[in-house]
Formats: structure tokens, C-alpha cells, sequence
């Protein structure tokens, strides 16, 4: 498998603007507390990424919004094991949500144009995860 694909939607809350950390939520709704998610009612299927991401060191994250693109590469996190949210952090933190950490970007790094489309609920977010 080259790469593991999801989509996620915009939601009017999405802030994009969390300095360390970005994410990736199966929520349907948030708060604008949740600065960090930029990516709501994600499909993306545990069982099938962890299989992807079995025996890699470090990861691509790649995130498009019409001809918008975000990118941030992160070392794996191995103990990832949620199945509900993917979080990505500048940090070395980790913990069951956290899929990569050391990051590159966080969700501040989310141009304001990009940052504006997914504020809509009915922007597409397409997500690409592939190693690095």
C-alpha cells in the first residue's frame, strides 16, 4: 500500500490556530475551544491504518481543500491506538490519539485562505498519509 487515504469536512468552529498540535476528528461537532482539529466527521478505519502504518518511522501528512494543500511529515508514533482522533504534535508528546509526533507544523501553520474554506461545513478535506 502506497499510501492511506481519508476524507474529513469543515466545520464553522475550525480555528486552525493551536501552535503545536493539529488534528483530525470522527466528532461531528466541535467547540472553537478545539483550536487544533481542523478535520471533522473523519472516515478514515483504525484497523486499516494501523495496518499502513505497521513497520514505518516517518509519516507525510497531507491535507487538500479544493486547490489548497497542507503538508507536515512527523515521526510515527507506534503506540497510536484510537480510533476515533489523529493528532499530530510539534512535540514529543505522546499518547493514544497521537500519530506523530516531532512534527513540522501544527494547525497554525494552516494558511488563513486554507483555514477559511474548511470553516465551512460543507468544504471536503482530503487526506493523504504516506511514509516518508
Amino acid at each position: 500500500m502506497a499510501d492511506y487515504n481519508f476524507t474529513a469536512f469543515g466545520h464553522r468552529n475550525v480555528l486552525a490556530k493551536h501552535k503545536t498540535t493539529l488534528e483530525f476528528t470522527k466528532d461531528i461537532a466541535i467547540s472553537k475551544r478545539a483550536d487544533c482539529i481542523i478535520g471533522v466527521n473523519s472516515d478514515f478505519n483504525f484497523k486499516d491504518l494501523k495496518k499502513f502504518l505497521s513497520g514505518k518511522k516517518r509519516i507525510k501528512i497531507i491535507a487538500r481543500a479544493n486547490d489548497e494543500r497542507f503538508e507536515v511529515n512527523a515521526v510515527l508514533n507506534e503506540g497510536f491506538n484510537d480510533e476515533r482522533e489523529i493528532v499530530i504534535r510539534k512535540t514529543g508528546f505522546v499518547s493514544e490519539r497521537t500519530l506523530g509526533i516531532n512534527a513540522d507544523k501544527a494547525a497554525s501553520d494552516v494558511t488563513e485562505k486554507m483555514a477559511k474554506l474548511l470553516r465551512n461545513p460543507l468544504q471536503k478535506l482530503r487526506i493523504q498519509i504516506t511514509e516518508q
